[in-house]
């Protein structure tokens, strides 16, 4: 099992290479990197037992292979694949393929690493590989937003390289377990570098403007797995040490209630989608002990939008109230706001109720909050006008495009049976009961409502300073 392992991490670092070589066949590498991730996240399932890897002694590489690695696994495979899938027919070169593949083998490499050093190496390499891709058209603008993210992801791991360096010092080991004796100020450190790279409470208001301005593809990648690759070390935290679980929550809830408070009074419709990433990775912390499952959910639904989101006539969601969308495309877009918003039959509905029966009694009133934000936040979706275009306005929905819509859209389907114990009469009547009250109040209040909130902290300088404040937070939330 150690040698299938290794052989899996290597495997899209040599078919990224392979790409440079081979150019002609970039496409199908790329789709079968992801497709042998996919298999090895299944492997994971069927095995249920735990995997510890220890590669080179007791300084060494720590790995951990689990179901709720294989979760997120999972998530990375089906993200990647339906983005080749996206950009079959497009102009893309085999050097986006090939970065795409890098960025998967990445994102795979911090999801099973152990240890803080691994983990740093891994999100090092996934920083690196996100800018290419972020900055792929050459443009002045993508370019700045591509080393703007660049730059606040180096700073928050600097933060965190202190606070490994510290937990070596206090137990003479990298591993997450060293967390348990470790320094107060080690432990704030780290929680920090890993909030930030998670895109979490204020730590992410780097991710709207970095999400938006995008590419459509790229977006689906950095919202349905590359924010992830700081979520899961922040949840194996919280799993591993007590005293840590209540502040991973505490942060859960807070990017929870953050994300749809900016998204509600958003009118772009991919910072919408972006402030709605926000608040849903609070939704992954709020329980780590279900996480998985929340966030395959979230990464289908996200990244289908955000695919869907490319192909929409304007990014202005006033202009998008005056001018239908193409029928087949708002069906694809609504069926993905009806799982994020929790509805029955989709995976969504499964992931929330499991997320709200594994609360603490302090969260609930937050979380319930934060739930009927999201219906509201989708309804400016789905009750957007559509009709059957003439053939000459028709986007171009190619086949590449059904294929990604079938394997995401068809995925929230899929995972719908991982809890079928949800389908009661009081877990379905709940989630009916707050998406109709979120659809009333979008239709009475927020639908008129034309409010703008400032983006003074989105702004480069005060991300930075950001950072210096919230690590002052938990410094004291860890001493107390």
């Amino acid at each position: 099992m150690t040698t299938l392992t290794l052989l899996w991490i290597g495997f899209p670092f040599l078919i990224g290479f392979l790409i440079y070589l081979l150019p002609k066949l970039d496409r199908y590498l790329g789709l079968l990197g992801a497709l042998a991730s996919a298999a090895f996240a299944v492997q994971l399932f069927v095995a249920q037992t735990p995997l510890n890897l220890r590669l080179l002694d007791h300084f060494g590489v720590s790995l951990v292979l689990d179901p709720l690695t294989g979760f997120f696994i999972l998530t990375n495979a089906l993200v990647t694949a339906a983005v080749i899938f996206y950009c079959w027919r497009s102009d893309k070169t085999p050097f986006f393929f090939a970065q795409t593949l890098i960025l998967h083998g990445s994102v795979n490499a911090a999801f099973a690493c152990a240890d803080f050093i691994s983990l740093y190496v891994a999100l090092e390499v996934l920083s690196i590989a996100a800018f290419l891709l972020i900055a792929y058209p050459r443009s002045d603008r993508s370019i700045w937003v591509g080393l703007r993210y660049l730059f606040v992801s180096n700073v928050a791991m600097l933060f965190y390289l202190v606070g490994a360096v510290l937990v070596y010092k206090a137990d003479h080991s990298f591993d997450f377990a060293g967390l348990r004796g470790a320094p107060p100020e080690a432990i704030a450190l780290i929680l920090m570098g890993l909030l930030a790279k998670g895109g979490i409470f204020v730590l992410g208001l780097w991710l709207p403007l970095t999400h938006s301005e995008s590419e459509s593809p790229v977006s689906a990648l950095m919202s349905g797995v590359v924010v992830k690759a700081g979520v899961l070390p922040l949840v194996r935290c919280a799993l591993l040490l007590p005293e840590i679980d209540p502040i991973v929550r505490i942060f859960g809830v807070g990017t929870a209630l953050l994300g749809v408070v900016y998204g509600v009074f958003e009118k772009d419709t991919k910072r919408i989608l972006a402030f709605s990433t926000v608040s849903q990775l609070g939704f992954i912390l709020a329980a780590p002990e279900v996480s998985g499952f929340y966030a395959l959910t979230h990464g289908l639904v996200k990244s289908a939008l955000f695919l869907i989101a490319g192909l929409l006539p304007s990014r202005s969601l006033q202009e998008l109230q005056h001018q239908p969308i193409h029928r087949p495309l708002w069906i694809a877009l609504v069926i993905a706001s009806f799982s994020i918003s929790g509805f029955p039959l989709l995976s969504g509905f499964g992931a929330k109720i499991l997320t709200m029966k594994n609360l603490v009694p302090w969260q609930v009133i937050g979380m319930n909050v934060a739930a009927l934000g999201t219906a509201i936040l989708f309804a400016k979706f789905i009750f957007l006008p559509h009709k059957t275009l003439a053939e000459d306005q028709r986007p171009a929905l190619t086949w590449g495009f059904w294929a990604a819509m079938v394997l995401l859209l068809g995925g929230l389907f899929g995972a719908n049976v991982v809890y079928y114990k949800a389908y009661s009469v009081e877990n379905i009547a709940k989630p009916l009961a707050t998406i109709a009250l979120g659809w009333l109040a979008y239709w009475l209040v927020f639908r008129q409502l034309a409010v703008k909130l400032p983006r003074l902290l989105e702004q480069f300088e005060h991300l930075i300073g950001m950072m210096i404040l919230s690590l002052i937070l938990l410094f004291w939330m860890v001493l107390a």
